[in-house]
Parts: structure tokens; C-alpha cells; sequence
């Protein structure tokens, strides 16, 4: 469309555009336009623009005390959080010099159960202070079964909960499932073709324990399919390549916890069935808890069987039925498996638990009365 042309005051003309309004203002005209416009979305109760987001906060976390005496039973330097989980504004920390400068020390159960206790001095003339601001993490990955000495701990002892418990103030499970951004390439993972998956049940145990529910029910189990242990349990074979690749080439995986308590869904789960490719047989907390972290049809529980005999016989129809035992993947279009990684992911999820929590006070009050039930 050609211009349209105004006559200023003066005789001079000046170029318009579409809808008659200048293309150009001088400096002071659009300052004068810029103020009116904020003030208006102040009249209106809408927020100012925003600028760029500001960066995190920098954020001291101290490890009081290694777990199991050291990360992954190797001792090392702490993490970089940035590069391995893009958490940025981390310094995490070992050394106990730096007690007093920590936004946050986390202290893992299994260390505090032992004698004598292990604390922090005392910070200032009251017995038990701390440092302004600073907060206390109690960490346990273990079930309450294998949590002793929850009892002895003193009550409002803790700011925050961090553990596998999805009400805890820090929420680090076992592993997930998380959205694949390219749903029609092949789903990722070491799982073989289904043609050369020779085995049909495979399950490794290193603990073992007749009067656990797991070692109860495999041996009902096993008088009616076979099932190839492997580990360290006496009935074990030692592993040959690695657990992965082993139950990789097995049909069906014994995802069986060491004991059943609310959320207690460990790597049996995540890394040596879901993660190996084979599909997950499991006894733990009941069906409606697994739902809530991975799909239906994904797992089988042996809750859904009125006995062993019923579940090995269901184990056989799908060995003989291919189309029926490859829905149990199809979550697998869409998803991957995210494997939590012992013990840097959870000291950077602290982390980031502290950027976002401000200055909010909290205590931990009846700790065992909260994770026993």
C-alpha cells in the first residue's frame, strides 16, 4: 500500500504510516510513551515486564559424613552439578572446616546409627544451635526395616527429610520414567530382539534371608518354572558380563524388594528390569503404589495372582505368546528410564531444594513415627 502524507504545522510534510500515526518519535516522545504504558499495567495489576531470570543463589552443601564411607564405595571429589545434572550455583562440600559457611549438611542415617554419635559442635553458647540459617538434611535410602536406631534420634533434631519417599521435603527415588523427545526412533537401551532372548526368569539376590517375603515366595515360586539366580546368595551364579546384559537376555525379571513399605521401589525396578529390557515381576507395596511411578501395564505383580502356581502359569502363556508379551513394552514409544545416581544425584538435589525453599523455617518433628508408618 503506498503512504499516505500529512501536513505539519509550518507547511512541512511528514511521512505517515497505515493508520495515520507518525513512524518515528524523537527520544523524549518515546520515554514519555514507555512510562504511560508501565503505568497502566500498574493500574491494571499486571506484573512489569520481566528481564532476564537472575541465577540461582550460590548454595553450600556439606556431606557430614561419607555414605558407607564413601560415594558409590569410592572416595573421590564432590560433583559438579552443573555438568552433570544442570544445576547451576552448587558448591558441594567435604570437608567439615567449612561447617560454619554451609547453607545446608546433610547426614546419612546408617552413619548416625552407629556409636559413639557423630555431631556437629555445638554453634554459639545453647547446646544443639547452629549456624543462622542453616538446615540439617537426614538422608536414608534404606526401608524402615533396615533403618535401625531411627528411634534414638531426637525430635525437631532435622529441618528436611530427604529419601525415596515422595512426601519427603526432598524427593529422590530409586529412578523414573521421563518423556524421550523423539517417540518414533527406537527406543533406547540394551534390551535384545525378543528373538534372542533365550531365558525366562532371572533374578539376582545378594542378601539372602529365608524369613524375608522374597526368598518365601521364590522358593514357591521356583517349584513350578525354573528361575536362574545370580549374585552373591548362595544359590547365586556369579554374573558374566554384567547384571544389565545378563537379565537383558532373560524374558522376565524377579523385581522382589527385601521388604514392603509405602514408595520402597528400588533399582530392581528401574535399572535391572526396566532399564535391562525384561519385564518386571513385583513384590513389593501394592499395585496402586507402583502406579503412581510407572504405567500399568509395564510390571506385573504377584498381588495380582491368587498364587505362585497362577503366576508361573501366567509367565508361560505370555513365553508362548509374543504379541501379548509386547504390550507389556509399549511404554516404551514414549518413555526411557532415568536411573538415580548414588550418591552425587542427591547432594545436588539438595542443592537446588535450597535456591528455590527462601527463608521459610521448618523442623522435622516425630521422624520415626513419619517413616515407619
Amino acid at each position: 500500500m503506498r503512504p499516505r502524507w500529512g501536513r505539519a504545522a509550518g507547511g512541512r510534510r511528514r511521512r505517515w504510516g497505515r493508520w495515520g500515526r507518525p513512524r518515528a518519535m524523537s527520544a523524549l516522545a518515546a520515554a514519555a510513551l514507555l512510562c504511560a504504558a508501565l503505568a497502566a499495567l500498574a493500574c491494571w495489576g499486571l506484573p512489569p515486564l520481566a528481564g532476564p531470570p537472575a541465577p540461582p543463589r550460590p548454595v553450600r552443601v556439606l556431606l557430614w559424613r561419607e555414605p558407607f564411607g564413601a560415594r558409590g564405595g569410592a572416595a573421590g571429589p564432590p560433583p559438579d552439578c552443573r555438568r552433570r545434572f544442570n544445576i547451576s550455583g552448587c558448591r558441594l562440600l567435604t570437608d567439615r572446616a567449612a561447617y560454619a559457611d554451609a547453607q545446608a549438611v546433610l547426614f546419612h542415617h546408617r552413619e548416625l546409627a552407629r556409636a559413639p554419635p557423630d555431631w556437629p559442635p555445638p554453634w554459639g553458647a545453647r547446646a544443639g544451635a547452629r549456624p543462622p540459617g542453616q538446615r540439617w538434611v537426614w538422608m536414608n535410602f534404606e526401608s524402615p526395616s533396615h533403618s535401625p536406631g531411627l528411634r534414638g534420634l531426637a525430635r525437631g533434631l532435622f529441618n528436611w527429610t530427604l529419601s525415596y519417599r515422595a512426601d519427603s521435603d526432598v524427593f529422590v527415588p530409586y529412578g523414573h520414567l521421563f518423556p524421550r523427545r523423539h517417540p518414533r526412533d527406537p527406543p533406547p537401551g540394551p534390551a535384545p530382539p525378543l528373538a534372542r532372548k533365550r531365558g525366562l526368569v532371572a533374578w539376582v539376590v545378594s542378601n539372602w534371608d529365608e524369613r524375608q517375603a522374597r526368598v518365601r515366595y521364590f522358593r514357591e515360586l521356583r517349584r513350578h518354572l525354573p528361575v536362574d539366580v545370580f549374585g552373591g546368595a548362595a544359590p547365586g551364579r556369579p554374573l558374566r558380563g554384567g547384571l544389565v546384559r545378563t537379565v537383558a537376555r532373560y524374558k522376565f525379571y524377579l523385581a522382589f524388594e527385601n521388604s514392603q513399605h509405602p514408595d520402597y521401589i528400588t533399582e530392581k525396578l528401574w535399572r535391572n528390569a526396566l532399564l535391562a529390557g525384561a519385564v518386571p515381576v513385583v513384590l513389593g507395596p501394592e499395585r496402586a503404589n507402583y502406579e503412581r511411578f510407572v504405567p500399568r501395564g509395564a510390571f506385573i505383580h504377584v498381588d495380582d495372582f491368587p498364587s505362585a502356581a497362577a503366576l508361573a502359569a501366567h509367565l508361560r502363556f505370555l513365553d508362548r505368546h509374543p504379541a501379548a508379551y509386547r504390550r507389556h513394552f509399549r511404554w516404551r514409544r514414549s518413555h526411557a528410564v532415568h536411573v538415580t545416581s548414588f550418591w552425587d544425584e542427591p547432594l545436588c538435589r539438595v542443592c537446588q531444594a535450597v535456591q528455590g525453599a527462601g527463608a521459610r523455617a521448618q523442623s522435622v518433628g516425630d521422624l520415626a513415627g513419619w517413616f515407619e508408618r
